[in-house]
């Protein structure tokens, strides 16, 4: 019997499965066909993945994985024109689902991305993150999301508020994308060692400013308990009150007249966050304040009020499962860690993954 090849495999259930997902606005067949006999002799051995966008194969991120034998399948779906909103997708079939719930949005802006992992269409998606586009999606789709330390990777957000990032089946495929994509960047960044365990941690269900949904925070800090009777995570005393960062997030990306009150309040937030990592490694909060919303927006809600914060504090974060809501809706936990302590971060994420495993929406056997 001939063994289907991975990229094969891949296409299969996307051809197969993106007509009811929409997570993909274009799919390379034969491009990817051809490239894997080459790419089998490099490290990804071939490894399909998919690129957020129509400009994602352009990436850095993208063109350092083919370098390394990863094998690209098809660009994924980001909001559509007509969207003020950035927590949707249109792909090539249509608008992108949730794989939990087809009538709620996947998060955004990398869409598709987390719909094709989380489907197990590819392992593994590149993403970039300037208010949660990563970490919003992997989170309401029931994946893995990181968003890396602002500037470790190339971006080409003027602003410097977006960073480069992926969402993966698992911690471990983070840590192949980073390793592989650090390359040209920093030394290689080799799986961190086992953390001694536990880890001291503060939790924080809102930051001190977010309307959080009272079920979405009770599954977030069932999550946290049971770390902590795992003895995964020890909780040290106190919150992390921050300032609301939403004004000032929209004066620097925009470029408007408040330079003076936005350079405050993230200088402030700064010190606060400066201080919590002098005494804790590990911050840990709900990934969003809602859960997936319905395909007509997400009304006054900001998804983005417990992401973006630390998209103007450069720092790493990354998001795990963490359950789900009564009616059948993932949610996230966040992992924020010190900055540049991205493989750090992605050890302590694989200590959090033994306590808090993942559920699959499509079997890969089914779909």
């Amino acid at each position: 019997m001939t063994q289907v090849s991975a990229v094969a495999r891949a296409l299969e259930r996307i051809d197969r499965l993106d007509p009811r997902l929409c997570a993909f606005t274009e799919v390379w067949h034969e491009a990817a066909l051809a490239r894997e006999p080459e790419a089998r002799l490099l490290p990804l051995a071939g490894l399909p993945f998919a690129v957020k966008g129509p400009a994602g194969i352009r990436s850095y991120a993208a063109r350092r994985l083919i370098a390394a034998g990863g094998v690209p399948v098809g660009s994924t779906s980001v909001p559509g024109p007509g969207t003020v909103w950035q927590t949707w997708g249109q792909g090539r079939h249509g608008r992108t689902v949730n794989p939990w719930r087809a009538d709620r949005t996947p998060g955004g802006s990398s869409a598709g991305s987390a719909v094709a992992v989380a489907a197990d269409l590819v392992e593994l998606a590149t993403g970039s993150d300037g208010a949660g586009s990563v970490r919003i999606p992997a989170a309401w789709c029931g994946v893995f999301g990181l968003k890396t330390t602002n500037g470790l990777l190339p971006s080409p957000d003027r602003s410097g508020l977006a960073a480069a990032g992926v969402i993966a089946r698992s911690v471990a495929g983070a840590e192949r994308y980073l390793r592989h994509v650090l390359d040209d960047c920093a030394p290689p960044a080799a799986p961190a060692p086992p953390l001694p365990l536990p880890l001291s941690a503060v939790y924080s269900p809102d930051l001190g400013y977010a309307d959080v949904d009272p079920e979405v925070e009770a599954v977030v800090r069932g999550a946290v308990d049971r770390l902590v009777a795992a003895g995964a995570v020890t909780l040290l005393d106190g919150d992390c009150a921050l300032l609301d960062p939403a004004a000032a997030w929209v004066a620097i990306r925009g470029g408007g007249p408040d330079q003076d009150g936005a350079r405050s309040v993230r200088g402030e937030n700064d010190r606060r966050l400066d201080a919590l990592f002098a005494r804790a490694p590990l911050l840990l909060t709900p990934t969003t304040p809602n859960r997936p919303h319905g395909h007509e927006g997400p009304g006054d809600t900001y998804s983005t009020a417990l992401t973006w914060a630390f998209n103007l504090s450069g720092h790493p974060a990354a998001t795990l499962p963490a359950g789900f809501t009564r009616d059948g809706c993932p949610v996230g936990l966040q992992l924020v860690a010190g900055r540049g302590e991205d493989a750090s971060l992605l050890g302590t994420a694989r200590a959090v993954e033994n306590v808090l495993p993942p559920a699959w929406p499509f079997s890969a056997t089914t779909g």
